[in-house]
């Protein structure tokens, strides 16, 4: 018997043992739909292994495989499987990702680039109205086949089971299976996000079966037990017959019968489906993840790691570090935390933002199709020298001007060139997790299926949506943007899985879904952590603002109203928003989860949002007394 068989008792144990004080623990399984509540717990304190994800039933099915003897990449995997069922307008197998991981025995932090890529056959106007060169709406945009990036989800999966893992694809992928056989309770969250996609998914026969099955194809009910069959035959037809039935054989055939023949429309004046895809059997075949070296800055003594191009996530978090290096925040704070002083590092925090943003912008793309500077946008020098445009008491006009990384010596003697505007076509949704073992391995994993929804598309009778990845890209094509439309390329991303280090052992993992927002979470939790001596529960429920070179900062109402915020407005002269995105109508920004490590590496804080998408469930294998 596989060493996972015994789910349902595995299961009530683990979370008997992991869920601090307050859950109501019941008898049944977390994904029972049972009428006693589970209840999420955000913060978790103890040793032997950790999670912090969006959902109960993943943090779980990790806790689980951590308790047989499964590996933190072990527990990564069958979390991201369970996501798959119960986050599925956030990630999936139809999805990709970015998987970073720390190797306890090598002291050594390691990526594997896992995003979606754009078929051979993607021309560059997809995204255009015929006869014109202007683009659709985003939301036809999205809602069509030809936004349909190739998967990189399976093969992350398979790749770090094979690098890093000690159980099988089978042995992980049953947590995920008994889920979606079972079916899980319905929240408000979901029926929310069904509703808020109910015009997309209508067009598409296998989307509305699956996800809006009631009279008048209404959403699941809440308290409802929703249950995904498909999905489960799927993932055991992964677990039979390995990756090679999602990329070569029929699976592949029935993705791409999908993307090329679901309904669409060129037709501008029709809202959704948009147009057809173009995408072959050959481009899943032909899909290879890529194993990538991480980026690394020095901040303040910790050894910050991130994702490398494809992302822009480690590049534009570890340059606007860089650039806050040079100031003395934690001597801006003196000790008091009263807003006048907060005040003055969330300022430096937004403006290194926004010149990070802006270099992002000129600068990056996929490595394989466009020279980044990486070297360059991660010297400290550089981050040095865009300091310099850093008024420490007045924001400056936005968009900011890129910098030059060719001519920089760090000296505060640069003019301002003309301004660059970040483009910025990513939505909100994606999930993140966190994982460690016992051993002291860490897993930080990022992935997505793009906007809550993705595609809208459902494969029939495979039970998971498919991707709308390729909206990523600038949708009119320019021959100097670096994320401009180009076949076989991947997407300029946003996400951050990133690792701290100190003295070369982890101090701090942690990541988030958001767009482009998701760079500016992951760096203001860092900034709240260490420079203004937040604990990491503060530091990652704290209200969000992001500035991504833009003329108003997009911040979530508490961090308007809030003392911080009225200086940042009526002193520097930051002008505020709230945020908005398709396929959603809360006004939030990220959805991060975190573990922090003591210094005697003997015991974890695993930590998960209070409040934003719900909450999110924080668990550790053997709770501290």
């Amino acid at each position: 018997m596989p060493i996972l068989g015994r789910r349902a008792a595995a299961i009530t144990a683990a979370l008997a043992m992991s869920v601090t004080t307050g859950a109501i623990i019941s008898p049944a399984s977390a994904h029972s739909g049972a009428a006693e509540e589970i209840k999420k717990t955000p913060t978790a304190m103890g040793y032997g292994g950790a999670v912090s994800t969006v959902d109960l039933d993943a943090s779980a099915a990790a806790i689980e495989v951590l308790r047989e003897g499964g590996n933190a990449v072990d527990a990564a995997v069958a979390a991201a499987a369970t996501l798959g069922v119960t986050e599925p307008y956030s990630a999936g197998i139809g999805g990709g990702g970015y998987f970073v991981f720390y190797d306890a025995r090598e002291g050594k932090v390691r990526t594997i680039d896992g995003r979606e890529t754009a078929p051979a056959a993607m021309p560059r106007d997809a995204f255009i109205k015929p006869g014109t060169k202007e683009a659709f709406e985003f939301k036809k945009q999205a809602t069509s086949g030809i936004s349909v990036g190739v998967p990189g989800t399976a093969a992350t999966w398979e790749r770090a089971l094979k690098r890093w893992g000690s159980l099988s694809l089978g042995d992980v992928l049953e947590p995920a299976i008994d889920v979606a056989t079972d079916g899980f309770a319905v929240d408000e969250t979901f029926r929310k996000q069904t509703l808020e996609n109910k015009d997309r998914f209508l067009p598409f026969e296998a989307t509305r079966k699956l996800f809006l099955p009631g009279p008048d194809n209404d959403a699941p009910a809440v308290g409802s037990t929703f249950k995904n069959e498909d999905l489960a035959q799927t993932y055991r037809l992964l677990a039979r017959e390995g990756m090679d039935a999602f990329y070569e054989d029929e699976l592949a055939e029935e993705i791409v019968s999908t993307v090329r023949n679901a309904p669409s429309s060129l037709d501008p004046m029709v809202p959704v489906p948009g147009p057809a895809g173009v995408m072959k059997a050959e481009d899943l075949n032909d899909y290879k993840v890529l194993d990538r070296d991480p980026t690394h800055v020095d901040y303040r003594g910790y050894d910050v790691y991130g994702m490398a191009p494809s992302s822009s996530g480690g590049t534009t978090v570890g340059e606007a570090l860089n650039i806050l290096e040079t100031f003395d925040l934690p001597g801006l704070v003196k000790g008091d935390g009263n807003a006048s002083n907060q005040s003055a590092v969330l300022h430096h925090y937004l403006e290194a933002s926004a010149l990070a943003f802006a270099d992002r912008g000129k600068y990056v793309g996929d490595p394989a199709f466009v020279d980044v500077p990486t070297k360059a946008l991660l010297d400290p020098v550089f981050g040095k020298e865009r300091a310099c445009e850093i008024d420490p008491l007045h924001a400056a006009t936005k968009p900011v001007a890129a910098g030059d990384v060719v001519d920089y010596d760090g000296a505060c003697d640069v003019e301002p060139g003309a301004h660059e505007d970040e483009k910025d076509s990513e939505n909100i949704n994606t999930t993140n997790l966190t994982v460690s073992d016992k051993w002291g391995n860490v897993v930080e994993y990022t992935l997505t299926i793009e906007q809550t929804g993705g595609s809208g598309i459902v494969v029939p009778g495979r039970g998971f949506i498919l991707n709308n990845e390729l909206t990523d890209f600038s949708p009119v094509f320019n021959e100097t943007d670096p994320n401009r439309i180009q076949p076989g390329k991947r997407p300029r991303s946003s996400m951050s899985p990133t690792i701290v280090l100190k003295d070369d052992q982890p101090v701090l993992a942690l990541g988030s879904p958001g767009g482009a927002s998701i760079i500016t979470t992951v760096l203001q939790t860092l900034i709240n952590r260490i420079d203004l001596g937040m604990s990491i529960e503060d530091a990652l429920a704290a209200p969000r603002a992001s500035q991504r070179n833009t003329a108003q900062v997009s911040a979530e109402q508490a961090f308007i109203d809030s003392p911080s915020g009225k200086v940042l407005s009526a002193r520097y002269g930051h002008s505020f928003t709230t945020p908005g995105a398709l396929g959603t109508s809360a006004a939030e920004i990220g959805a991060a989860t975190a573990i922090e490590f003591s210094r005697d590496g003997k015991s974890v804080t695993a930590v998960a949002e209070p409040v934003r998408r719900g909450g999110g469930s924080a668990m550790v294998v053997t709770r501290s007394h």
